[in-house]
């Protein structure tokens, strides 16, 4: 049996810095093999500027406030310390004032996780709203969504719609640990991956430059945007 997070971590190279504090998830997803029993590790020292957190449910641990808190009042060499979720935030438990921590405590780069069905977009509607209020801005996040299982890609295209009107990026994760070039189809057809996958360039390309990137200006619209 795969364990997507086991124990405490702390890696580093001379850039970034991966850990992982906690341990456990009481949703015991069909999807994932993390344990439900919660383990809560202490904070390893901080040695870089940025620094990715490896836990796959921060936000359900008890005091996961104080820990927000805590990681963003430090520093090293006296300069502020950015950090990640890596896995993406289980929107049942986001707060507003755990937005808020997020953004005071310096977390970058927001992945928001959208797992099942398309019904859910006004809960996931009012995460989004609640990081909007806490300060961050569109590009600042990121919607992730399992592919490939047993959410149809209809669904999942759906749901990329909905992040148009939000304009928040969209990341395809694909089931049972797949990535690209090497996903085998399991619930989705070959097709409908690749498709999918296309689309979610396009749609990140979108938010990202708020132009289609991949379109040359004519000469005739390049000459009027000199005047």
């Amino acid at each position: 049996m795969v364990k997507y997070s086991y124990g405490p971590y702390n890696k580093f190279n001379d850039e970034e810095q991966w850990i992982r504090i906690t341990e456990g998830c009481p949703n015991n997803c069909p999807y994932c093999y993390e344990p439900q029993e919660f383990k809560i590790f202490k904070i390893p020292e901080i040695v870089r500027n940025n620094v990715k957190i490896m836990d796959m449910n921060l936000l359900c641990k008890p005091g996961a406030w104080g820990i927000l808190d805590s990681l963003g009042k430090r520093k090293v060499n006296n300069k502020i310390v950015y950090y990640e979720l890596v896995c993406g935030i289980d929107y049942r438990f986001l707060t507003p004032q755990l937005a808020h921590f997020l953004k005071q405590g310096h977390f970058k780069n927001i992945r928001l996780a959208w797992d099942f069905w398309y019904k859910d977009q006004y809960k996931i509607g009012m995460a989004v709203n609640m990081l909007f209020k806490a300060g961050y801005t569109h590009k600042d996040i990121t919607i992730f969504m399992i592919c490939n299982w047993k959410i149809p890609q209809t669904d999942c295209l759906k749901k990329m719609d909905l992040c148009k009107v939000w304009r928040v990026k969209v990341a395809d994760c694909y089931f049972d640990n797949q990535v690209s070039p090497n996903i085998k189809p399991i619930w989705w057809q070959e097709h409908e991956i690749k498709e999918f996958r296309r689309k979610t360039r396009k749609h990140n390309q979108l938010v990202r430059f708020g132009i289609d990137p991949e379109i040359k200006k004519t000469d005739e619209l390049q000459k009027l945007l000199l005047f």
